[in-house]
C-alpha cells in the first residue's frame, strides 16, 4: 500500500532545511545551485505528493522554479498561515529543522492548491517594483531625516542622496511602464485599470505583479484574497463587529491610496463614500469598503475587458 510523501523545506539565505514526512527524514542542503539540483534529484527519487516552501521574500523563487522544472509538485505557501497552522498544532517551538516538519505537515493537512509560477518576465517585472518601494521608502526617511538635519555638511549629503534616489525611482518606472508596453496581454490590462479615475500607474503596476488572479476569481473571492473582504467578529455580547485581517499586504497598501484618491475625485466613489458616512460608518470603515468597491470593480472590467463607464455597473 503506498504512502503518500509531503516534503516540507524552510529556505534561508545560506541554507535549505528539508523535512520528510511520514518517515521522518531530515537533512540540509547549502542554499546554491549546485545544492538545489542534488536536492531536486533527492526529491524525484521521494516521488512527493507535495512539497511546501515558505515565501521568504524571493530566497525561495530559484529552488521553486527548479522543482517546478523538475515536475515536482512545489507551492509556495504564505508565512504567516503556516505559523497559524503551527500554534494551532500546539508547536510553539522554532528552529529550521521544526520549520521545515510544519511546512510538511501544512501540506499534509492542508493540500495547499499548487499554483504556476510566474515566468522570467512577470518575476523580473515582480523585482522592479518591489525595488520601487525600496526606493520610495527610503525617499521618505530621507525626507524626514532632511527636516531633522542641523547640520550643513550633513544637509548637503542628505540631498545629494535625495537627488540620487529620486533618478534611480525613475529609471525604475520608466522600466516598470516599457515591460508594460512590451506585453499586449499587459498593456490590456492596464488600460482597463487605469480607466477608473482613481486607479492610476503604481496600482495597475502592482496589481499585474501581486494580483495575476484580477479577472478570474468572483468578487468575493479576489476580495478575500487581498484582505479586504469583511469577517465577523462576534464575541460573547458582542456582535455585529466585522474586520479585515491576510491578504496581501502589498496590494492592499497600494489600493488604500487609490481609493482615497477615488473617494475624492471619482464622482462614483465620493457619492460612495459620503453616503456611508452620512449613514454613521466611520471614515475608515468607509474608506474600507471603498477598497472593496474598487476592487470588485476592477475585477468585473478585466474580466469582461470593458473599460469603466460611471453610468453602467461594471460589477
Amino acid at each position: 500500500m503506498n504512502t503518500d510523501v509531503f516534503v516540507g523545506i524552510d529556505v534561508s539565505k545560506a541554507s535549505l532545511e528539508v523535512g520528510v514526512l511520514p518517515s521522518g527524514e531530515s537533512w540540509r542542503e547549502t542554499n546554491d545551485h549546485k545544492s538545489v539540483v542534488r536536492l531536486t534529484q533527492s526529491l524525484l527519487e521521494h516521488a512527493p505528493r507535495i512539497v511546501v516552501i515558505e515565501a521568504t521574500g524571493g530566497l525561495e523563487i530559484p529552488l521553486a522554479a527548479a522543482l517546478a522544472g523538475a515536475g515536482l509538485p512545489a507551492v509556495i505557501v504564505n508565512p504567516r498561515q503556516v505559523r497559524e497552522f503551527a500554534r494551532a498544532t500546539g508547536r510553539l517551538a522554532k528552529t529550521d529543522k521544526i520549520d521545515a516538519f510544519i511546512l510538511a505537515l501544512f501540506g499534509e493537512r492542508v493540500r495547499p492548491a499548487l499554483r504556476p509560477l510566474p515566468d522570467d518576465v512577470a518575476q523580473a517585472f515582480d523585482a522592479l517594483l518591489a525595488r520601487r518601494r525600496q526606493l520610495v521608502s527610503m525617499l521618505a526617511e530621507e525626507k524626514t531625516r532632511l527636516q531633522q538635519a542641523r547640520s550643513r555638511p550633513v544637509r548637503n549629503g542628505i540631498q545629494r542622496h535625495i537627488r540620487w534616489l529620486e533618478r534611480e525611482l525613475q529609471d525604475v518606472e520608466r522600466n516598470l511602464t516599457d515591460s508594460v508596453r512590451h506585453s499586449p496581454m499587459w498593456r490590456a490590462k492596464d488600460n482597463l485599470i487605469q480607466s477608473v479615475p482613481g486607479a492610476g500607474r503604481v496600482l495597475s503596476f502592482t496589481l499585474l505583479a501581486d494580483l495575476p488572479e484580477l479577472g478570474r476569481l468572483n468578487g468575493k473571492h479576489i476580495a478575500s484574497l487581498v484582505g479586504v473582504a469583511p469577517h465577523p467578529a462576534d464575541s460573547g455580547s458582542i456582535r455585529g463587529k466585522r474586520i479585515i485581517w491576510g491578504g496581501r499586504a502589498s496590494v492592499r497598501q497600494v489600493l488604500y491610496m487609490a481609493a482615497l484618491a477615488a473617494s475624492r475625485f471619482n464622482p462614483v466613489f465620493r457619492a460612495f463614500y459620503q453616503r456611508l458616512v452620512t449613514s454613521g460608518k466611520p471614515p475608515k470603515v468607509a474608506l474600507v469598503a471603498c477598497m472593496r468597491k474598487l476592487l470588485v470593480v476592477l475585477n468585473a472590467i478585466v474580466r469582461d475587458g470593458i473599460p469603466w463607464n460611471p453610468g453602467v455597473a461594471n460589477f
